[in-house]
């Protein structure tokens, strides 16, 4: 059962998936980023920017994507992946990290994943139907409260 945790009350979601992509690449974990394509996007240049001294290794990942050999490299030696929708050449080992607003498809495949919930009203609503998708489908979130 994959285990989820809900990181509520996140002050500004993509600033905060960067610290927790800085993190898990520093302990060498490989994450899959799964949203909007707007929004990833937007942390992929946040990627690069956020921290003036430091470089978080990631590929965007777009649908349709040809599986060529030089695609497959990049992916297999970038440890953290955007891509809007898991497939199935998603390592399995991989964490999920979603910063979208529906549950990612898919997910059960995974042994963890982490869901942003951001502190304005909309989006914490939003995080509220994915908690009970997940409860209804069988597993146990747990929550972890964000402090500013």
């Amino acid at each position: 059962m994959t285990q989820i945790s809900f990181h509520v009350n996140v002050p500004d979601a993509l600033p905060y998936a960067c610290r927790l992509l800085r993190k898990a690449y520093r302990v060498g974990a490989r994450v899959v980023v799964t949203g909007p394509q707007r929004e990833l996007q937007q942390l992929d240049k946040l990627l690069w920017t956020f921290e003036p001294l430091e470089f978080v290794p990631h590929v965007m990942v777009h649908a349709g994507a040809v599986a060529d050999a030089s695609v497959q490299a990049q992916r297999q030696g970038t440890p953290i992946w955007l891509m809007a929708q898991l497939t199935q050449d998603v390592p399995a080992e991989a964490v999920v990290l979603n910063v979208g607003e529906e549950p990612p498809e898919g997910v059960e495949r995974f042994a963890r994943m982490i869901d942003i919930v951001p502190a304005a009203e909309a989006q914490r609503d939003a995080g509220r139907r994915r908690w009970k998708h997940y409860l209804a489908a069988g597993h146990s979130p747990e929550k972890h409260e964000v402090a500013d």
